[in-house]
């Protein structure tokens, strides 16, 4: 177990699995796969409605049928009931690929040619197939279908009666491998998508071709699906990412939607009796299209989408809520760590309609993948916050958060010569943005106005550069005072940000490939190609820190943000963390694909990773905000390096490491060691409160005046029908009890003299369970149990149990000494048990409204007895203490206020 566990991935909306379709009442639910686990979203809004748990394997295939979803993983399906998985079919022994709902039976097909029939009607007892059906050995199914059940292959197609178990018939084909089939409205009637991009609308009964619709794109028919809405309408979708609408009743092609999609089409589904088609596409996107225009084209209604190619760049944004991630596919998002619908890509302007004017595609208007970038909150709301560079581009672009659009400026650096940018920084105020490019030159913009404020130029070199050759970084102190840029060669400097001026410089030795410089305390960071990572004093001008350990090239790096932890990644599959004060690595862990950048949010409670290879964003836990463990050596691995498995889609899931069989800890063990670790130690000068709802103390104050006005005005009536109940034993704690205690009645039993029934009624009241549990609370110095029983009673039991505990007066009771009176007793432990509790600042306003009721009850008691004075003097002594360090943290807000709402600015 390491510092940082696994919690979950964000970023994927769907794989390339075909979605299914259900409707529950009013609503559309679609259910997508995104890898190893499944989502559910609405259609209504596209919001997320379930994740699945994380299955051993890929899905391969999908179905759905109300509660219940069925995964086609390797040679099992998994059947799930919600996000429960309540049964396992294991009876293929080649992969799953294809799924069908088939009325109240599910069709899986394997690559071997079986067909296993399933009853999940009863699925508890149905572990094991009704039917199975063995295909021809040079049959290969490729998609399934039911009209009256059709399987189809390469060429051919066949016809099965699932009951018998027979094939009817097997048609000729169509010299092309078949990709799709779905079947139409109309009785008898299938469109089948072929792989030379012919559509072909066949008579299954008649065995006749209808019409043959051929792609203007190359490819093959990926998708396809008919309107049900009225209007003779057949989409069809294609491995290039086009979409066409034929018109069956004219038989040509009605509607283009070119760039629907920026990979092959996956899925089709025309929604029942509605003018709306929803597509899936291998780029991680789904989208709803609505025909609705005069001209009957459709327009995008809704869409979810994420990185269709890997992302090589984050950062934490808005205090850790959100992240910032620009891929290789040119899109620049932002991630909600929080809401997944918050989730949006940044404008880049009108890029469809000027792809559509120039007649080009859409990803060759989009600008070119950035290659890094830097922000600035602080003047997120006055103008442009963000600036990026990109891939070959000798100019930088900025954008603004805020409206989540590109700015209208552009940055082009030494115009006279132009190179790709390579390196960015903004500075703290937010004013300014520095850029240094791949020939050496770093020029200072504005961010507001877009105008050149001057550049870093090294009088002793040959070249009117700043560097010579490739500056690798750039990076602004807190107080712009100092400038640091790095180039490839390994040559540090730090310029004066206002005069532009060199003031020191140093060699490293060895080409640099990245910097990452800590504001607050003043630290350089720089990876070099000799895979060692060293720290240096910008101030001091020499080195501090050198660590040493990765195997491979370093992709990223960061510092926590309070300076003390740099974290490092590697091609190596690690992800190191290094103490800076202890010069030491304190935990290391290896994943399976290599991380290929990093970032630590602000609070330092969420890290995130992206990977090779994959389009999502990976989120892990830092147990050292989370758990009651002071020292992170309890849990670090220290050098050893722990293998770990990547976040899932779910957060239900705990991580397991790859070499130990023992699961993670689950959530109940990890509450019980955070109470009882945490909950021990209380921070100074602060109360802790009791988490109870603001009516239940407030009415134990103010008990009387609501009795008074709730007071009955009629006397109750005798109802002329009394219903029957059992006769019952009236108590104080309002359970229902039909039988009296046992000491009840022995002490009730036979004839007691006077004495005798005034000594047994004072003993009755030790029988009660809000006495019991404070007598043993106070012989075990351990309230919680007591404290628990009186939060859970209710105002008016609680008023009922302290007034039980009145001293009568009478001539007996004066007369006594006071240890001889049990009423004195157990106003002397609930003394006790206010002075532990204040003292402690737990339940602190649950705990004061309960000390003034006691006080206003027992008030007279304590000033005639001077055992309880003394017990009293000790309790004002602590309520003073406390409240007078609770009142001085309150002073200095409420001075504050006063301050600033007497200021006028």
């Amino acid at each position: 177990m390491g510092i940082f566990e696994p919690y979950r991935a964000i970023g994927y909306i769907t794989s390339n699995v075909p979605f299914c379709i259900q409707r529950l009442g009013t609503e559309t639910f679609v259910t997508v796969s995104v890898g190893k686990a499944w989502q559910i979203y609405n259609c209504a809004k596209l919001s997320l409605i379930l994740v699945g748990p994380q299955l051993p394997k890929k899905i391969r295939a999908l179905a759905s049928y109300r509660d219940y979803t069925f995964a086609a993983h390797g040679n099992d399906i998994a059947v799930f009931k919600r996000a429960h998985q309540v049964a396992t079919w294991s009876s293929h022994t080649a992969k799953v690929n294809l799924l069908l709902l088939f009325g109240e039976h599910i069709l899986s097909v394997d690559m071997g040619g079986n067909m296993f029939i399933w009853a999940f009607k009863g699925i508890d007892q149905n572990l094991v197939p009704i039917g199975h059906v063995l295909l021809d050995n040079d049959f290969s199914p490729s998609c399934i279908m039911h009209p009256d059940t059709y399987l189809n292959k390469e060429g051919p197609l066949q016809l099965w009666n699932i009951r018998t178990k027979r094939k009817l018939y097997e048609f000729k084909g169509w010299n092309s491998s078949i990709c799709c089939c779905v079947s139409s409205p109309a009785l008898d009637v299938v469109a089948i998508g072929c792989a030379d991009g012919k559509v072909r609308v066949h008579n299954i009964r008649c065995d006749e071709e209808i019409i043959t619709f051929s792609h203007s794109t190359r490819g093959a028919v990926t998708a396809l699906s008919f309107s049900t809405d009225g209007q003779p309408l057949l989409a069809s979708g294609g491995s290039s990412g086009v979409i066409s609408i034929w018109n069956l009743e004219k038989r040509r092609l009605q509607t283009v939607i070119r760039e629907a999609h920026d990979g092959s089409i996956v899925s089709l589904h025309f929604f029942a009796n509605e003018p709306v088609l929803m597509s899936s596409s291998t780029d991680n996107s789904i989208k709803m299209w609505i025909f609705d225009t005069s001209d009957g084209d459709p327009r995008l209604l809704r869409f979810r989408s994420g990185h269709s190619a890997p992302p090589v760049c984050i950062r934490f944004y808005a205090n850790g809520r959100h992240i910032l991630s620009a891929g290789r596919d040119r899109a620049f998002r932002l991630f909600s760590v929080i809401q997944d619908q918050q989730s949006r890509e940044l404008s880049q302007g009108h890029v469809s309609k000027r792809a559509k004017k120039r007649r080009m595609k859409e990803q060759e208007i989009k600008l070119k993948a950035v290659t890094a970038f830097d922000v600035a909150e602080i003047r997120e709301r006055d103008w442009c916050n963000v600036v990026t560079c990109h891939m070959d581009t000798a100019q930088a672009y900025i954008w603004r958060l805020q409206n989540f659009v590109i700015g209208e400026h552009i940055l082009k650096p030494c115009p006279e010569n132009p190179t790709p940018i390579k390196a960015c920084a903004i500075s703290a105020c937010g004013n300014f943005a520095v850029l240094g490019t791949s020939g050496g030159w770093i020029e200072r913009f504005n961010m507001q106005s877009g105008l050149s404020r001057g550049s870093y130029v090294d009088k002793s070199l040959r070249k009117s550069y700043a560097h010579e050759g490739e500056v690798v970084g750039v990076a602004c102190d807190s107080t712009n005072t100092l400038m640091i840029s790095t180039g490839y060669h390994g040559d540090i400097k730090v310029w004066d940000f206002k005069g532009r001026e060199l003031k020191s410089r140093w060699e490293i030795g060895c080409p640099v490939v990245k910097i990452v410089y800590h504001r607050s305390n003043g630290l350089l960071a720089t990876v070099a190609d000799d895979l060692v990572i060293r720290l240096f004093d910008v101030v001091a001008i020499r080195m501090v820190r050198k660590f040493e350990g990765h195997t491979d090239r370093v992709t990223d790096c960061c510092f926590s943000e309070d300076g003390k932890w740099l974290l490092s990644a590697s091609m190596d599959g690690t992800l190191r963390l290094w103490d800076v004060i202890l010069a030491r690595q304190i935990d290391a862990i290896s994943v399976d694909v290599s991380i290929t950048a990093l970032s630590l949010s602000p609070n330092m409670d969420v890290l995130a990773t992206t990977h090779v290879d994959q389009n999502g964003v990976y989120l892990w836990v830092n147990q050292a905000m989370f758990s009651g463990v002071s020292s992170v050596d309890s849990y670090a691995s220290g050098k050893e390096v722990v293998a770990v498995n990547l976040p899932s889609v779910s957060s239900l899931d705990g991580s397991q490491h790859k070499d130990s069989d023992e699961p993670a800890m689950n959530g109940s063990d990890f509450t019980q060691s955070f109470q009882t670790t945490q909950f021990d130690r209380y921070i100074p000068d602060l109360v802790t409160l009791s988490l109870l709802p603001k009516s239940q103390w407030q009415s134990l104050i103010n008990l009387e005046i609501i009795k008074a006005r709730n007071k009955p005005i009629e006397p109750p009536k005798k109802p002329e029908m009394a219903p029957f109940f059992l006769p019952s034993v009236p108590s104080l704690s309002g359970e229902i009890l039909f039988k009296a205690s046992e000491k009840a009645n022995e002490g009730t039993s036979g004839t007691l003299t006077g004495g005798d029934e005034k000594a047994n009624g004072r003993k009755s009241v030790s029988s009660s369970l809000f006495l019991q549990l404070l007598e043993s609370s106070a012989e075990t110095k351990n309230f919680s149990a007591f404290t628990d029983y009186i939060k859970g009673l209710s105002p008016s039991n609680l008023d009922v149990e302290l007034r039980m505990l009145q001293i009568i007066d009478d001539e007996d009771d004066e007369q006594q000494e006071p240890h001889r009176v049990p009423e004195l007793f157990s106003i002397e432990l609930l003394l006790d048990y206010f002075i532990h509790e204040i003292s402690g600042r737990n339940n602190f306003e649950f705990v004061q409204a309960l000390v003034r009721v006691f006080l206003k009850i027992h008030g007279e008691t304590i000033r005639r007895y001077s055992q309880l004075q003394d017990k009293a003097k000790k309790l004002l002594e602590i309520q003073c203490e406390v409240w007078q360090r609770l009142d001085k943290a309150f002073q200095s807000a409420r001075c504050m206020v006063t301050f600033l709402s007497n200021s006028r600015f």
